[in-house]
Formats: C-alpha cells, sequence, structure tokens
C-alpha cells in the first residue's frame, strides 16, 4: 500500500521537545487534522508524567483532532489509535500475530510493549479543545530496563524482536493510512465498533491481571471493555470497572 491520507497534513521535523507540545503549539496555525513527526525529542513524555526514552532511529510522531464529542467521548481515541497501530504494524511486518494490544494505550509484540500512547488536550471548563494524540513506537532500538518502572513490562523493539528495519517516516505512512478511516468508523458509528474490534487483540483477556490505580491494587480476571472504554475485572468479590491505572500481568 502507498499513498497519505486525504485531508490529513503532514509535518516532518528533525528536532522538537515533544511532539505533543509542538502539535499543541501548532494547533492554532495549522489546519486539523494533522500529523507531526520529528526524529529526536528531547523532552519526551510518557502517561502520569513518566519520561518516555527515544533512542535514534526511534518513532515519534502526534495527530492533533479537533472533536466535536465531550471530552470523555473523544479520550477514546486511544483505543482507535491503539488498533491503527496494530494495523500498521501488521502492514509492514505482515505478522498479525505478534501483536496484542494492552489496556489502556499499549501494544505488545511477542509480549514486550514496543509502542505507547498518550493523549493530551488544550481545553478547559469541560470543553474541548484540540486533542493531541502522541505515539512512540521503539523501532530500532528499546529503552534499557533502567529507564522503566520497577515490574513494568519489558521494552522491546521491532527490529530487535523481527529483525525488520522500518524508517519513522515509512511507518508514519502506514499509520496514518491505518488511522483514517477508523477515525471516520468512529465519528460515524460510534465507539462499539472500534471496542469489538480492539477486544479482537486484547492482550491477556480471560486471564487473571492486576490494576494499580493511584489508591490501590486490584487483581481479577480481564472480563471485558465497557461502552466508556472502562477496564471490567472479575474479582472474587464483584465486578470491577476501572477508568484509570496501570496494567501489570
Amino acid at each position: 500500500m502507498s499513498g497519505w491520507p486525504d485531508g490529513y497534513g503532514r509535518l516532518i521535523l528533525q528536532e522538537v521537545g515533544s511532539t505533543l507540545d509542538e502539535g499543541l503549539a501548532r494547533a492554532t496555525s495549522e489546519p486539523a487534522p494533522f500529523w507531526i513527526l520529528s526524529h529526536r525529542q528531547t523532552a519526551a513524555r510518557g502517561r502520569r508524567g513518566r519520561v518516555w526514552a527515544m533512542p535514534p532511529g526511534n518513532f515519534a510522531a502526534t495527530l492533533i483532532l479537533r472533536p466535536e464529542e465531550p471530552p470523555r467521548v473523544a479520550a477514546l481515541r486511544s483505543f482507535v489509535m491503539s488498533l491503527a497501530l496494530h494495523r500498521a504494524f501488521v502492514e509492514v511486518c505482515g505478522r498479525g500475530d505478534a501483536f496484542a494490544l494492552k489496556w489502556p494505550n499499549d501494544v505488545l509484540l511477542r509480549g514486550g510493549k514496543v509502542a505507547g500512547i498518550l493523549l493530551e488536550s488544550t481545553g478547559q471548563g469541560g470543553a474541548m479543545g484540540p486533542l493531541a494524540i502522541g505515539v512512540g513506537v521503539n523501532l530500532v532500538a528499546a529503552p534499557g530496563a533502567e529507564d522503566v518502572e520497577a515490574g513494568a513490562i519489558r521494552p522491546v523493539s521491532l527490529r530487535g524482536e523481527l529483525g525488520l528495519a522500518v524508517s519513522a517516516e515509512a511507518f508514519l505512512e502506514a499509520l496514518a493510512r491505518a488511522y483514517a478511516p477508523l477515525e471516520q468508523q468512529v465519528t460515524t458509528h460510534g465507539f462499539a465498533p472500534i471496542r469489538t474490534a480492539w477486544l479482537q487483540h486484547a492482550a491477556r483477556l480471560g486471564e487473571v491481571i492486576t490494576a494499580r490505580t493511584g489508591r490501590e491494587e486490584i487483581a481479577g480476571t480481564f472480563e471485558d471493555v465497557d461502552a466508556d472504554g472502562n477496564l471490567l475485572l472479575r474479582t472474587p468479590k464483584e465486578m470491577r470497572a476501572i477508568a484509570a491505572a496501570d496494567v501489570f500481568f
């Protein structure tokens, strides 16, 4: 496959602090939707303010959207992007069986973390501003163990696990092509078809996992993801719906 999706802008930069910050800063002047890719980030970050390590050759890009839904619905774009990532990996690798989607926003390759997603918005007071969906992919190298928290899933890279060399710009094209029809689907039909497709690739569905929120640690069987994107865990006492947590296997 080749070609860039109609209606999406594209900016390729050599270095930025963070593609998330750069994308949101440009959202006032660039027509959305648009992608911004940088070959180097000097102040990358992950969820909950964690540092996101980016060895040379890896992928860092952000998609800027202007969703019309309320923030809680727009936040479901993390599932849209993770599903797009899965399809992009299949396109460039031809190995759908090697990849799985980890709730809420990681992609696994042979059980290791190969990609992560981070959503941010400039909206205030319940109003939805431009939405930035940041994507980091370990194309050529994975961060070391010292760069991730204790107990976290081991980082892996596409080259390290599958021996494939994919450039950041080539991967951006594959990801943009995969994302565009899914965005059309979610705006037209809502979250339900995205949820169904996402669950087909969900890691550890039906198995016991542990979710750590800011207040507690919950172990239970991963039963489902509900219509609001919550993780549904069946514990010995009850079914728990979890909106935000770090998941451990």
